[in-house]
C-alpha cells in the first residue's frame, strides 16, 4: 500500500547515522545513493533521507502542520529494549521517558524516539 516515505532533512550525514542505523536495525536494506540523498527499501516500500538543493528552511517542526511521526513495528518487547538501548549512539533521544514503554497508554508497548533534527519515530512492539 504504501511506496515510499520521502523526508527532508538539514544535514544528510546526519541523517544517515540516525536514519540509516534504525531502517537497517528494523529490517531494511540498503536502496539508492545519490549525491544528495539516500534510501533503504523492506520489500516494494522504501524511505528516502535527502538534503535536497531546493530546501527551503533548516529544521523539522514536528509539532506544526505537517509529518508529526513515523510508527515502525518492531518484533517483541525483548528487541524493543535492545533499540531503545542502542539509539542514544547513533542520534536518537528517548522522549517521554518517565512514561516509557506505555506512554502511549496501557498494553501499547512501544517506544518513542526523536533524532537531533527532530523528527520522531513510533517503535511499536509485537502487534499485528
Amino acid at each position: 500500500m504504501l511506496h515510499h516515505v520521502e523526508l527532508w532533512v538539514p544535514d544528510l550525514d546526519r541523517a544517515v547515522t540516525s536514519w540509516g542505523w534504525l531502517l537497517v536495525e528494523l529490517g531494511c536494506e540498503p536502496y539508492q545513493e545519490w549525491a544528495h540523498g539516500r534510501s533503504w527499501r523492506a520489500g516494494r516500500t522504501y524511505v528516502v533521507v535527502e538534503r535536497s538543493p531546493a530546501l527551503r528552511g533548516a529544521e523539522h517542526d514536528r509539532m506544526r502542520p505537517g509529518l508529526n511521526h513515523l510508527a515502525f513495528h518492531v518484533r517483541d518487547a525483548a528487541a524493543l529494549d535492545a533499540l531503545v538501548a542502542e539509539a542514544p549512539a547513533h542520534g536518537w533521544t528517548l522522549l517521554f521517558p518517565d512514561r516509557h514503554p506505555f506512554a502511549g497508554g496501557p498494553g501499547h508497548r512501544a517506544a518513542y524516539l526523536e533524532n537531533e533534527d527532530g523528527f520522531e519515530v513510533e517503535l511499536v512492539a509485537g502487534e499485528g
